[in-house]
């Protein structure tokens, strides 16, 4: 009944946007879409339709709770879901050294309490039907068939997107049983915990957990332990960013040379084989020029002003939604995922670290659009490369956010996940080269480019850290007077 009631609500909001279809199929077959010569109709049509849905008008409980809609288990995919048992305090005293070391100022956070982490093991399916239900098979069954159909000793973890605040693994179960599928892997796909309920750095915390389960496993975990040199992590957007985040996390506490407690037994951190990333949130202050300069080839809604200032990011404006359970918090922030204070920790923003701080990392894969994070995902791309990381990135023009994960039977989808699928193999295997370029996939497919990371962006580095710096300063002010007004009610 609840999957009816679902259909038929999703068919009402299509017919409602019947206007907007035509609109846009008119404009594209008269060559007069702002888009024209960059998208592609079925393209054009994909990022209409989901910006038509990208409104504030729910109160952020409802819309994370509709984000993470279970859609079921079937088709050419296996899941079996596990419960990882409550660390130790050292993982998230971990953490908060990391946090520390990297520390530039007088940033505040809240103090994330320990957690299990649900997570998903997923993988590939072969011989079924896309409507196939999965077979009524204990989680430790469902585990070994799905290891039957994975057998790499790969071992892919992922963290899914959604601004940290929406989507879910059960969201991405399609995309990332298809990575499965290229690679032969099985897939952890971590239910992380979500802000504004839980906001930084509870999300690093059960990432870190998730990464020393996989080495380490806890009592009753069904895998065997993985080696980190066969441990690609990824994720999208949001999940790109807890990817990156992950990983400096690990570079950090690497350079303490200090064991954590796990489970009983003192551990050594160990990096994996590489990161690959999905139109990563590198830049929380949103504050690059593609924010506003792309925003035609996106459906995001970043809600920014424009200045007429080309220096001058766009000041701080918040999503707009209505009062509800979950947001606003009290006391106050601006920002769903962190205080004010912390939006340029490289922790939060990974943009925001300072090259030399990415030194030694394993193999990083960059995979954006012409979107509304280009800029960030291609300046930090430059910046990695100038540590010595062996930077594979790849460019699709006209392409929206995590394009390759909406439409994955497309030319432009398929591309992507060859990319994708040959970088994992690649990093596992220990042969991703640097190229010391970007890979520049015109519209269609139609014409590729080589371009020299160091030309990647107009943006320097000093305009980049500029734009963040002040546009972190207006959150500060905005959230100082938030808190100045919360007190003040407080005393009445």
């Amino acid at each position: 009944m609840g999957d009816f009631k679902h259909t038929i609500g999703l068919l009402k909001a299509l017919l409602v946007r019947i206007p907007l279809i035509l609109k846009t199929l008119v404009l594209h077959g008269i060559q007069m879409s702002p888009v024209t010569g960059k998208q592609d109709i079925r393209t054009e049509l994909t990022t209409s339709i989901i910006r038509s849905f990208m409104t504030f008008s729910a109160p952020v409980d409802k819309t994370q709770k509709n984000s993470m809609r279970d859609p079921g288990i079937k088709g050419p995919m296996w899941v079996s879901k596990v419960t990882l048992p409550q660390p130790e305090i050292d993982v998230r005293d971990a953490v908060l050294r990391a946090i520390d070391d990297l520390r530039t100022g007088d940033e505040t956070f809240d103090m994330p309490e320990l957690a299990a982490v649900e997570a998903e093991w997923t993988g590939y399916r072969s011989g079924v039907g896309k409507k196939t239900p999965q077979p009524d098979l204990s989680e430790a069954e469902k585990y070994r068939e799905l290891r039957k159909e994975s057998p790499s000793d790969m071992t892919i973890l992922y963290f899914h997107g959604g601004a940290y605040f929406l989507m879910d693994p059960c969201t991405h179960r399609v995309p990332v049983a298809h990575l499965s599928r290229l690679t032969g892997a099985p897939v952890f796909s971590v239910r992380y915990r979500l802000a504004p309920q839980n906001p930084f750095p509870a999300a690093l915390v059960d990432a870190l957990t998730a990464y020393l389960s996989l080495i380490h496993p806890p009592p009753g975990a069904l895998h065997k332990p993985v080696p980190a040199n066969k441990i690609v992590i990824a994720g999208d957007s949001a999940g790109g960013n807890l990817s990156l985040v992950l990983l400096q996390t690990l570079l950090t506490l690497k350079r303490a040379s200090q064991p954590i407690c796990f489970h009983g037994k003192n551990v050594d951190l160990e990096l994996p084989a590489g990161v690959a990333t999905i139109s990563p949130w590198c830049d929380v202050t949103r504050s690059m020029p593609s924010i506003i300069n792309n925003a035609k080839f996106d459906y995001l809604e970043m809600k920014a002003v424009p200045s007429e200032d080309p220096d001058e990011p766009a000041p701080f404006t918040p999503l707009p939604f209505p009062s509800g359970a979950a947001w606003p918090v009290s006391p106050p922030r601006v920002d769903m995922f962190a205080n004010a204070s912390m939006v340029i920790h490289p922790l939060v923003s990974p943009l925001a670290t300072k090259p030399e701080l990415w030194k030694d990392a394993p193999p990083v894969f960059i995979s954006t659009g012409e979107e509304c994070l280009t800029d960030e995902d291609l300046i930090l791309a430059r910046r990695m490369h100038k540590a010595g990381v062996p930077v594979v990135a790849e460019q699709f023009e006209g392409m929206p956010h995590c394009h390759g994960l909406l439409m994955i039977s497309t030319p432009s989808g398929k591309r992507f996940f060859q990319g994708l699928s040959e970088f994992c193999r690649d990093a596992v295997a220990g042969r991703v080269a640097p190229t010391g370029h970007l890979t520049w996939l015109g519209f269609g497919l139609q014409s590729t480019r080589k371009i020299p990371l160091e030309e990647v962006s107009e943006v320097d580095d000093e305009r980049a850290d500029t734009r963040m710096r002040k546009s972190a300063a207006w959150r500060v002010r905005e959230e100082e007077a938030l808190l100045k007004e919360w007190r003040a009610q407080a005393k009445l």
